[in-house]
């Protein structure tokens, strides 16, 4: 059932533009009421209402059917103008309302040059086209406090899920590749194993994830006594990539990285006897972020990365189990 809508100048209100637009495309009263789902009394009545209104007749009744007036035929092209721009205004809103069109801010530092973050932005931009993803690049605390003031919608970082105020989510693991000089004796191998890599010179960014990284190079190689030598940079990870083409050691990164093609380098996976070292990431997102399009973004993560629900925290996806508040 079509209700009146709000009046715009001299009394008229889109109702009578909508009535009148079906009258002259279907050039019965009778047939634009069927098609409206109207009585044919209530159409007549709301455009007879508009003309007495306008001060000028629209249309030219006879038993065929009815007709533009000359005067009409103007009314009626701004008449169309504006219904099709209110359907289009509300079907953009019932879209945005349901998720599926507006904005997305997503932060990381991860390389986007491969691995499963470009693919997910990829065929996520395939299913959502009106969802416009803005990527932030930033540290893990900027990110975070980004979060916090409302300038991310979500943030995906390196590490298992911790707890935190608003919601988190267990993502993928990637391997752990070791970037060696291409005229290095160990990029001959398939793979290297950390052994190998004792009294390397490894050079990591100070920038995320390099500290994380850093962690794991101590956790294979450092002993009592004994510490695996680190040079430290506050250069990208691609200024690091470029150090290890000139020769000055070799270097860490997560797969995704390995996208992205440097001359004189190689990348090769790192293992212990245990298999590929590996590097988890994670989504987190705040509990009062009301923006429609993130729990659809979130329902996709969740489709395309899987995991027990007892990793997976937040209000935005409610079949899961939220981690105690800290």
């Amino acid at each position: 059932m079509i209700t009146p809508l709000a009046p715009v100048e001299n009394g008229i209100e889109l109702l009578h533009l909508r009535y009148a637009v079906a009258a002259s495309q279907y050039g019965s009263f009778r047939r634009a009421a069927e098609a409206l789902g109207v009585k044919q009394s209530s159409l007549s009545r709301r455009i007879r209402q508009m003309e007495d209104r306008l001060g000028v007749a629209v249309f030219e009744r006879s038993s065929s059917g009815v007709r533009l007036t000359a005067a009409g035929t103007d009314i009626l092209r701004t008449s169309r103008y504006l219904v099709d721009g209110l359907e289009h205004m509300v079907a953009s809103a019932k879209i945005a309302g349901r998720g599926e069109a507006g904005r997305l801010a997503v932060g990381f530092y991860t390389s986007l040059s491969a691995g499963n973050l470009r693919a997910i932005l990829m065929e996520h931009a395939r299913r959502f086209r009106q969802v416009e993803i803005r990527m932030v690049e930033a540290a893990r605390a900027n990110l975070f406090a980004s979060l916090k003031n409302g300038q991310l919608d979500v943030a995906v970082v390196t590490g298992e899920p911790a707890a935190r105020e608003g919601g988190a989510m267990a993502l993928w693991s990637e391997r752990i590749m070791v970037v060696l000089p291409e005229s290095h004796p160990l990029a001959a191998n398939e793979i290297v194993y950390w052994t190998e890599l004792r009294g390397e010179t490894f050079l990591l960014s100070q920038r995320d994830p390099g500290p994380e990284l850093r962690d794991t190079l101590l956790a294979k190689l450092a002993s009592p006594g004994v510490q695996p030598k680190i040079v430290s940079q506050d250069v990208s990870r691609e200024s690091i990539t470029g150090l290890v083409g000139a020769g000055h050691g070799v270097s860490l990164i997560c797969e995704a990285g390995i996208g992205a093609s440097y001359a004189g380098v190689v990348y090769r996976a790192v293992q212990d006897g245990n298999g590929s070292s590996r590097i988890s990431y994670a989504a987190y997102w705040q509990s009062d972020n009301d923006n429609p399009a993130l729990p659809h973004f979130l329902k996709f993560l969740e489709e395309r990365h899987p995991l027990p629900s007892s990793r997976v925290a937040g209000p935005a996806a409610p079949s899961r189990t939220p981690y105690p508040s800290p």
